[in-house]
């Protein structure tokens, strides 16, 4: 007889998690928006894709330490996840110079949370 072994998969990415996901992040940075984008927002997600999220907020702090923050906030880690984090002002910067990623985020992402 075989032992069973724990499933080591990820959950399901449901709306009620990500709501989840957003909720951590709004109650400890407030940020202005938190934008869902690549496969899961857009269609093709696999059992192992990641959720990649933008998160839009106020900050002096470097892109790195400021995902890292988020990211920490987000622990236990329900789901694999990809968090960029930048200013109003950046992400204005970026959609002025035509900056085609975050073009695209903008207006195909899904808004899990605008204040």
């Amino acid at each position: 007889m075989s032992e069973s072994k724990p499933d080591a998969r990820p959950p399901r990415v449901t709306t009620e998690l990500l709501n989840e996901i957003a909720r951590r992040i709004v109650e400890r940075f407030h940020p202005e928006k938190i934008i869902l984008f690549g496969s899961h927002a857009w269609g093709g997600a696999r059992a192992d894709s990641d959720v990649d999220l933008l998160v839009i907020m106020e900050s002096d702090r470097r892109p790195a330490q400021r995902s890292a923050e988020v990211s920490l906030q987000c622990r236990p880690r329900l789901l694999p996840m990809d968090i960029l984090v930048r200013t109003p002002a950046e992400v204005e910067y970026r959609l002025g110079i035509n900056d085609p990623f975050l073009r695209r985020i903008i207006q195909q992402g899904r808004t899990l949370y605008e204040r």
